[in-house]
């Protein structure tokens, strides 16, 4: 799934791949996906983007975002991208694909679920796009102790660590998968309140939160997610389905899964207590 680490990998590899291409043809739901979500009919991609060049791309969060000109594509965390070098290397399958006059193209296909928009920006009130312009990344300088200080309110003191840093979007982009080596080298337990925390810990929590987000971004992503080449992310997670089962490499305990809202947590029970 799209984090914030793989979406801003991507934004910068389709920045040195595809900015300045015109498209040539356009492909909206030739494979039907029951829960891929389009902004409008396949039909109006078509006709809105054929023929654009292309702009930059950033990324929002766990969005990914492509200027057509005055139009915006917009995908979505659950949203696997792949550029493509030649015409014969397209994949059978997909819920998108633009092919660009030199014939590469950039294709798009739905895991579990995921977004595909062509928008508008002003004229777009997705509630996950617009907080996801609003809110700074922890990727950047504007996210700095006093803002993360400022999202520990009284109401969420009963709130999980899982449910108050990926939940909400109170941190867009930061999901479950990132969630759990930031928690690990804070030495928090998914399931350990908000209002347990310590001041030292919550600054703990804060560091955890830049460094390991960056470190994931400058290696390419999670060693779980595929860029848009197809290849998997240079940073080596401690804690996932990578990793359950073996060894903590700080204490030497095993690595536990267990389900947790809705989907799985990762931690060593020997660094990370409740």
């Amino acid at each position: 799934m799209l984090e914030i680490p793989e979406a801003a990998v991507m934004a910068d590899q389709l920045n040195k791949t595809i900015t300045g291409k015109t498209i040539q043809k356009v492909v909206v739901a030739q494979n039907p996906h029951g829960f891929a979500w389009y902004s409008g009919e396949p039909d109006s991609f078509v006709q809105a983007l054929t023929g654009r060049s292309i702009g930059t791309s950033q990324s929002l969060g766990g969005l990914v975002e492509i200027q057509t000109e005055d139009k915006f594509l917009l995908f979505s965390d659950g949203i696997n991208l792949r550029y493509h070098q030649k015409s014969e290397d397209q994949p059978m399958k997909h819920q998108f694909l633009m092919e660009f006059e030199d014939h590469s193209a950039v294709s798009a296909t739905v895991a579990m679920y995921g977004g595909i928009s062509c928008i508008l920006p002003r004229e777009y009130d997705n509630p996950y796009y617009l907080v996801a312009i609003q809110k700074p990344s922890p990727l950047t300088d504007a996210f700095d102790a006093g803002y993360f200080f400022s999202l520990f309110l009284p109401e969420m003191d009963k709130l999980s660590m899982k449910a108050f840093l990926a939940t909400e979007q109170r941190i867009p982009g930061l999901g479950n998968g990132v969630l759990q080596d930031i928690l690990f080298r804070a030495r928090l337990h998914p399931k350990r309140k908000v209002g347990s925390l310590s001041k030292p810990e919550k600054d703990t929590l804060f560091q955890s939160i830049k460094t390991t987000l960056n470190e994931m971004t400058f290696k390419g992503g999670r060693d779980t997610e595929k860029d848009i080449f197809g290849n998997p992310g240079g940073y080596s997670t401690m804690m996932s389905k990578n990793t359950v089962g073996k060894p903590c490499p700080q204490c030497g305990s095993v690595i536990e899964k267990q389900a947790y809202m809705g989907g799985s947590i990762y931690f060593c029970p020997g660094c990370q207590t409740i």
